[in-house]
């Protein structure tokens, strides 16, 4: 079930980058300094970050001009390699973190680029290369695919996440840091 993993990150990160369903606050990150000054990054612990991502130099995501992101430590909301490094860093604190392929979206795995009939794909859609697509497989789990190539009656999908294969660069700050709430 190695796709089912790249399907299920490709909706998870990246502005998205980071988290699934996570509520951003812009107010929250001022509040939480003032009432938990000594508080660490720790599991169960709702934490507010400004980050930048880049890959190979470019910026990929960032928070620049944004509310900070906002996730709970250790429910896996966030890639496993920014998490684990996270740990036991206090309000204030900036870092600079490497994820390898392997703790972040996996390596690029090329058998997850698959041939389908166009017939497959919906009626109104003409495929074009690098077009985005989404769907739902037989399991019922959503995906995300990109279009590779277009030939005559099949197109080929890339069902690796984006970021596959990728060394992710983070600089961080964290800006909050609270017991997550039981809700």
């Amino acid at each position: 079930m190695r796709y089912a993993y790249h399907r299920q990150v490709a909706g998870v990160v990246c502005g998205a980058l980071l988290g699934v369903g996570l509520g951003v606050s812009g107010t929250g990150a001022q509040a939480w300094a003032e009432e938990t000054p000594k508080a660490a990054v720790q599991n169960n612990m709702d934490v507010g970050l400004e980050y930048t991502l880049t890959v190979d130099g470019a910026v990929v995501d960032t928070t620049e001009g944004k509310p900070a992101f906002h996730y709970i430590q250790g429910k896996g909301q966030i890639i496993p390699g920014l998490e684990r490094q996270l740990v036991g860093l206090h309000i204030g604190d900036a870092k600079e973190i490497t994820v390898t392929p392997e703790e972040g979206y996996g390596k690029f795995d090329p058998a997850a680029i698959v041939e389908v009939p166009k017939e497959q794909l919906p009626k109104d859609m003409t495929p074009a290369v690098g077009m985005a697509l989404r769907g739902v497989n037989p399991d019922g789990k959503n995906f995300r695919a990109m279009v590779h190539e277009v030939k005559e009656k099949t197109v080929v999908l890339d069902l690796n996440h984006p970021l596959a294969g990728k060394t992710l660069n983070f600089k961080v700050k964290v800006v909050g840091i609270a017991p997550a709430s039981a809700s």
